[in-house]
Parts: C-alpha cells; sequence; structure tokens
C-alpha cells in the first residue's frame, strides 16, 4: 500500500498518542532523531547522525508535538538549548524503562545528503517510498532488525527473558 502523497502522514499522531501513553502510564518518552543540517540539536551530542532525546514534561519546557515539528526547550550540560526537530526525522519514540513504543523510516537519502556537515548515509537506507510506514519496537533475542516481508507470515511469538529491543517492520 502506498501512501497518496495528499495524504498527511500518520507520523506526528502517532508520536503524540505514544508520548500520552508513555506519559500517562509514568514513563519517560524518548525520541530517537536523524541528524541533519535541518535538525536543531546540541551537536556535540550527536552520534553516528543520531541523537536521543527525553521529551518528557519534566526534561522540557514548552513541550509542542506539531504536525512539522517537535519543538521544546531542554537543559543540556546545565545550559538552556532551543531544539526544533523535523517530524520526518523523528526515526523512534518509545518508554526508557521497558523500550516499548514505535520506530519510523529514516528520513529520504536526498534530504540527508543535501547536509555538508552529515556523512552521506550508506547505500543500504530506507528508500523514500517507505514514508508512510512504520516500525514497531519488539524484543529480539538476538538483539537484531527483524523484518516482515510476506504480510501473511504470522508474527513471532513473544521472546521470553530480557533482550534487546529489535525493530520490526509493519506494513
Amino acid at each position: 500500500m502506498s501512501q497518496d502523497e495528499s495524504t498527511p502522514s500518520t507520523r506526528p499522531y502517532l508520536i503524540r498518542a505514544l508520548h500520552e501513553w508513555c506519559t500517562d502510564n509514568g514513563f519517560a518518552p524518548y525520541l530517537a532523531v536523524q541528524v541533519d543540517g535541518s535538525v536543531q540539536v546540541p551537536r556535540e551530542f550527536v552520534k553516528n547522525n543520531e541523537i536521543v532525546l527525553n521529551v518528557s514534561f519534566d526534561a522540557t519546557s514548552g513541550l509542542k508535538l506539531g504536525n512539522d515539528y517537535v519543538e521544546f526547550k531542554a537543559r543540556f550540560g546545565g545550559t538552556a538549548r532551543d531544539i526544533i526537530v523535523p517530524i520526518s526525522h523523528v526515526v523512534a519514540i518509545y518508554a526508557r524503562e521497558n523500550g516499548q513504543g514505535m520506530a519510523f523510516p529514516p528520513p529520504p537519502t536526498a534530504v540527508l545528503q543535501a547536509s555538508p556537515a552529515v556523512a552521506p548515509r550508506s547505500a543500504d537506507a530506507a528508500p523514500a517510498s517507505d514514508e508512510g510506514k512504520a516500525l514497531q519496537l519488539i524484543k529480539g533475542e538476538d538483539g537484531g532488525v527483524s523484518e516482515t516481508v510476506d504480510d501473511n507470515t504470522p508474527p513471532p511469538s513473544p521472546p521470553t527473558g530480557s533482550g534487546r529491543p529489535a525493530l520490526k517492520r509493519v506494513k
């Protein structure tokens, strides 16, 4: 199924819903963000073109989870900083305490390569046609990424024990 160009993205709505779920259940919501020139975050905390941000109400001031941007003020190393993240660059939102949440495809490769300050992404990056699809965080025994290719394949049974979260593509 492809998303019609005129249809608004579900990503901001899912981010707001999962933020509310985390907050209602006493969890700290964290955003994983793909960083390029359009993302305003403290660069000294960016690793491998990604940053993880605590977006709980206790850690932020003036949090706005809009349709186009996530905006807030937060302290990094004791210094207040304005943070502005395009919604398309949010690649996951999850609860810090248990890893439950949702992951999304990264922004289109062309956008990331437009910024000279960021190293180009590898050839195996998700294509722009993945926009509108969602990924779900699941705990994998091997900690690897698993992807469902066939829509008729039954989902894997939940693992036992405490493995690392892994990504599972939901179509």
